[in-house]
């Protein structure tokens, strides 16, 4: 019993670290919008970021136009953790990532006409695709093999798609309203998985490949006036996904049954304005992301057999700003910046450490060059960066009244992480 809550405390602090990030939203999609810091609500510059953050500022392209674009995603997470020890001493350590590259792709495209009040779009693109590959380590307790109180090698792998197809109406030449229905998929693997019930003898289980499909809609509207300046909102609602279905065995081989977890994607509420003018544009947007409300992040805790029932996140808010500078014919320069809330409360920041998940600042910059009317190259460059996050070890064997969690005495666990991502895009404009 003594050697299961401890693998059950280490556990937990692990795997609330992957899970976490299948709850961070990229702030951008695609080499320019993500370059100019995901602005688009209220900001209408390139179809990528408009199709994913406004389906009404697609009202202002009035030509077809392709955008296809990838984010190749490095992370450098680690984690350190420390526990006492029956001596009276403390023992500690750290263990790296070794996971290395994620690749994000996206591709999306817009029909318009010069004379029509409709415009048509289509996209498909990854809102998150991250993973930990944490190797078994004999210096730092959470990566102890876990015959010896740890939990071994610790895997994720998850990616969250989605698609949908946008319609835009031209209400004026001002002001166009617009509506797309969204279409999820989501896939997630995790070794070991903390949803599962452990084995007194076994430890937990690994996990499957599990895959879940999702769905909800996004409605916006946009203004734009003659003297340049612009402004939009957006609700893309809760996404609704059906039960990810884990298929689990214990690391001897044995079946370890099938756990269900549901875990949808938050609603999100976005404003935004801009100016635009001959040699410039420039934007802010605002959005507030309903995690208190989503399932998978609105409960916290454990559950009678020791697995975790959910995250307990709050709802954040997250505010972008873009520039691009275009006085250097045919080459755009772009600056973005984005400040992001932390959703993790400080009393369960144990169940999904959000250091290495939720990026605070975010810097971006970025380039276009257009070789003809038809084709425009983009390049972007993210650099994030998180505050470091350390809280207690939580064990259900530890419970009591003035101990809800049950937090371990003494102990700690930190988690730090910087991400960095090189975007690359290619615009195609068809027709006159």
């Amino acid at each position: 019993m003594r050697k299961i809550s401890i693998i059950t405390a280490l556990l937990l602090t692990v795997s609330g670290y992957l899970l976490a990030q299948i709850g961070h939203v990229l702030q951008g999609n695609g080499a320019s919008n993500f370059s100019m810091g995901g602005v688009a609500t209220g900001q209408a510059i390139d179809i990528a970021g408009t199709l994913n953050w406004n389906p009404a500022g697609i009202a202002v392209f009035d030509q077809t136009k392709l955008s296809i674009n990838a984010g190749l995603f490095f992370a450098t997470p680690e984690v350190s953790s420390t526990v006492p020890t029956p001596v009276g001493t403390f023992f500690s350590g750290t263990t790296t990532d070794e996971k290395g590259m994620s690749v994000i792709p996206s591709v999306t495209a817009v029909f318009g006409k010069p004379d029509s009040k409709h415009t048509f779009g289509v996209q498909a693109f990854g809102v998150s695709g991250f993973g930990v590959d944490y190797p078994e380590s004999q210096d730092n307790p959470i990566t102890l093999p876990q015959s010896a109180g740890g939990f071994g090698h610790v895997f994720s792998n998850y990616q969250l798609l989605q698609a949908g197809v946008t319609y835009a109406y031209e209400v004026s030449d001002q002001f166009s309203i617009g509506l797309a229905p969204v279409f999820d998929y989501a896939a997630l693997q995790v070794k070991p998985n903390p949803l599962a019930s452990p084995s007194l003898t076994l430890g937990y289980p690994e996990s499957d490949n599990a895959s879940a499909i999702g769905f909800g809609v996004q409605a916006g509207v946009y203004f734009r006036s003659e003297g340049g300046f612009r402004a939009g909102a957006s609700y893309k609602s809760t996404q609704y996904f059906g039960d990810l279905e884990m298929k689990n065995t214990y690391l001897d081989g044995s079946d370890a049954g099938t756990v269900k977890f549901n875990m949808d994607f938050p609603a999100i509420i976005s404003a935004g304005i801009g100016y635009s003018n001959d040699k410039f544009d420039l934007g802010v947007d605002y959005r507030y992301i309903d995690y208190a409300n989503t399932d998978g992040f609105s409960k916290t805790g454990w559950t009678q057999t020791a697995a975790i029932a959910g995250f307990g996140w709050k709802s954040i808010s997250v505010v972008s700003a873009g520039f691009q500078y275009k006085g250097i014919e045919k080459l755009p320069l772009r600056l973005g910046y984005t400040y992001s809330q932390n959703p993790v409360q400080t009393e369960t920041a144990f169940f999904s450490t959000s250091a290495p998940a939720i990026i605070q600042h975010a810097f971006q910059v970025g380039l276009g060059y257009a070789f003809s009317d038809g084709l425009t190259l983009n390049l972007g460059y993210h650099y994030g960066l998180s505050s470091e996050v350390s809280g207690e070890l939580l064990s259900p064997f530890l419970i009591t009244g003035s101990n809800p969690y049950g937090a371990v005495p003494s102990s700690d666990v930190t988690h730090k992480m910087t991400t960095s991502m090189l975007l690359i895009g290619v615009d195609f404009t068809f027709g006159k």
